[in-house]
């Protein structure tokens, strides 16, 4: 059953990843026009959006990303009546990257404006064009135009859905020996090198382990700990026959997992893939994830317990013993899950806490699954090899050092989640130096607990610590050494998904920028003039994952190193507003497209020439223009995005 889940996973990630290689159409315009008898008419503009994207809103705060807006070429023989009104309010949450409160729809909305003809006899001359922007939890669109006209004898034109490209034929390029025609020319991105979609399956694996061990460090609490030599002892009694009870702990084992599972399935069902990446950046729900960490913190410093009523527990533990067969024993798994729930509860709380903050629909199942089978192996191994049990550390002190253990790594997590907060709402209480400080506090002292320099009123007497203990507060203190430099803008890489973005620290004395060039045909010829490879990047302003990509991937010093010494760099904005001399008529599918300003020159290149229009998107080109490594979209992989580059520097010099 596992394998085939897995396989079907992999299958599905599989053919999105294909699919990302392509010219994507998240939207479907669908525009019509009507006008009454006494000149009185209506546009309406509707917009199927596909599962998982959203169509942004038409009001959007300045510094964020392209808003649906209706622009008009021509307006002849009519004249507008008021704003244009979707039929619905937009979904509202409030971006940690962009700073802002955005607005968004899902599945789809129409937008009516409404007129009157000056004159019915007259006829009307209507064109003109929607401008809107597209994204998912992975990936961001372009921002693309779909264009309309309409008259008196036309009342609708159709939408064709765009798919493929024209051409067009560019004047020449000054000062090289390439023309734009050279510069412009499809490439085949499938016949270069490692052709990777960018839909990186990290995230699941990393809820997955980070479910594992959370599983494993609930067995090590006092809740759990003494209950496995008591749950073995139970079925090698019960059972008779050493072969009774091993059938009976594998069958244990897996109603553990299986209930862990249907949480992990609750959680998805309740909330959806939408709700779950509105989770992820909403401040409010940030705000309340931080409070139930500290709260869970505290609860492991021995402050007070969580615990599920006593009633729950015992009806559950008196069915186990009306029923028998293998509802007896799923009765007893779901006793433990009740009974253990002080000190799993916590665990399987920030579990859930992350596995929302991803986003992903599968991610609390994923994780849920991860922390059952860490939690299970045992109470069904020792079954399997119950001799095993002598060598078995028996409970003590030791259990509570865990939970103390714990509590300093909630406490840490927590701050991820105010830092999300922080951001969206401008405070400013959260800066990266206030971030890292607050964790160098918290690791220092969590080293010196390991230690045995700092106790706990609850914690049990002690003469000594042992060498295991040892280790770990070494490693705390050497981890709170490493945040150091931090304060003063270290990059910090291993912890740069934690840690606030670097433009939020006041004093920093690392870095610098890149050299890009912000112009094709400009940075290209750069390229041949001195002799490298161009590393183009579509990117946008409006684009969360370019941003993302740049902190985690092209601000790490390997990448930063490689690009300054090999590469000349071109980064275009799809979303640049910046209006062209004059428009520029170029044909896709049949139909004439007007590139307008800068950001759908940029983007019309990306869909031309690599036959793509998802952001970010990194290609390394020959000076000619052909292609010499990539594409390459979001993954933040640093190890991946240096083996593209270094291929990128062997093809060129080939």
């Amino acid at each position: 059953m596992i394998k085939k889940i897995a396989l079907s996973m992999i299958l599905l990630m599989s053919i999105y990843i294909s699919a990302m290689g392509q010219i994507l159409n998240p939207v479907k315009w669908t525009i019509s026009i009507s006008v009454e008898g006494d000149g009185t008419g209506v546009m309406t503009f509707a917009a199927a959006i596909n599962e998982g994207w959203h169509l942004y809103s038409m009001d959007i705060p300045e510094g964020g990303p392209v808003a649906t807006s209706l622009n008009w070429d021509k307006l002849e023989g009519v004249e507008l009546e008021g704003e244009p009104m979707p039929d619905r309010k937009p979904n509202e949450v409030v971006d940690e990257v962009f700073d802002l409160k955005l607005g968004w729809w899902e599945n789809n909305v129409t937008i009516s404006q409404r007129f009157r003809v000056n004159d019915i006899d007259a006829g009307y001359d209507i064109e003109g064009y929607v401008r809107y922007m597209v994204c998912n939890n992975m990936t961001c669109q372009a921002p693309a135009n779909e264009e309309f006209k309409f008259s008196e004898e036309a009342k609708e034109v159709p939408v064709v859905e765009k798919v493929a490209v024209g051409t067009t034929k560019p004047a020449k390029t000054e000062n090289t020996g390439f023309t734009t025609d050279d510069l412009w020319k499809p490439v085949d991105v499938q016949n270069v090198g490692d052709v990777d979609g960018g839909i990186s399956s990290y995230s699941l694996w990393y809820i997955f382990f980070a479910g594992f061990l959370g599983g494993l460090l609930a067995l090590l609490t006092p809740c759990v700990w003494p209950m496995i030599p008591l749950t073995v002892s139970f079925f090698l009694k019960k059972s008779g026959s050493r072969g009774k009870s091993v059938r009976d702990a594998v069958i244990y084992g897996l109603s553990i997992v299986v209930i862990y599972l249907l949480l992990g399935l609750l959680v998805t069902g309740v909330f959806g893939a939408s709700k779950l990446n509105a989770l992820s950046t909403d401040a409010v729900f940030n705000i309340i994830f931080f409070l139930l960490l500290v709260v869970f913190a505290i609860s492991f410093f021995g402050a007070f317990e969580i615990k599920l009523p006593d009633s729950w527990a015992n009806k559950m533990d008196s069915k186990a013993e009306r029923t028998t067969g293998m509802l007896s024993i799923f009765f007893m798994a779901f006793t433990l899950t009740l009974v253990s729930f002080s000190c799993t509860g916590p665990i399987i709380g920030t579990l859930l806490v992350e596995a929302a903050s991803l986003g992903d629909i599968t991610g609390p199942a994923i994780g849920m699954a991860g922390f059952a089978l860490a939690l299970a192996i045992p109470f069904t191994m020792f079954a399997v090899f119950p001799s095993w049990m002598k060598s078995v550390p028996k409970s003590g002190g030791w259990l509570n050092t865990v939970k103390v253990v714990l509590g300093f790594i909630e406490l840490a997590l927590s701050l991820k989640f105010l830092s999300v907060a922080d951001l969206a709402y401008g405070w400013g209480i959260l800066d990266r130096e206030v971030f890292v400080s607050l964790w160098i506090a918290i690791f220092g002292l969590l080293g010196m607990y390991l230690l045995g320099k700092l106790r706990l009123s609850h914690d049990a007497e002690s003469e000594g610590i042992g060498v295991l203990r040892l280790f770990l507060g070494m490693v705390s203190l050497a981890f709170t050494v490493y945040l150091l430099p931090g304060l003063w803008g270290a990059p910090l890489k291993s912890v740069s998904a934690f840690v606030p973005p670097l433009y939020t620290q006041d004093f920093n004395l690392y870095g610098g920028e890149f050299v890009e060039y912000d112009d094709y045909e400009t940075g290209m010829r750069e390229g041949a003039k001195q002799g490298k490879p161009v590393l183009v990047d579509f990117s946008g302003y409006g684009c969360v994952n370019c941003r993302k990509m740049e902190a985690a991937v092209l601000d790490n010093n390997e990448v930063r190193r490689l690009l300054e010494d090999n590469f000349v760099m071109i980064k275009l904005m799809v979303d640049d507003k910046a209006e062209l001399p004059e428009p520029i008529v170029v044909t896709e599918n049949g139909k004439e497209v007007k590139l307008r300003n800068v950001g759908d020159k940029w983007s019309y290149l990306q869909r031309y020439k690599f036959r793509a229009n998802s952001q970010p998107y990194y290609v390394v080109l020959n000076a000619d223009g052909s292609l010499a490594a990539g594409p390459v979209y979001y993954d933040e992989n640093v190890e991946k995005f240096t083996t593209f580059l270094n291929d990128g520097i062997k093809n060129y010099k080939k």
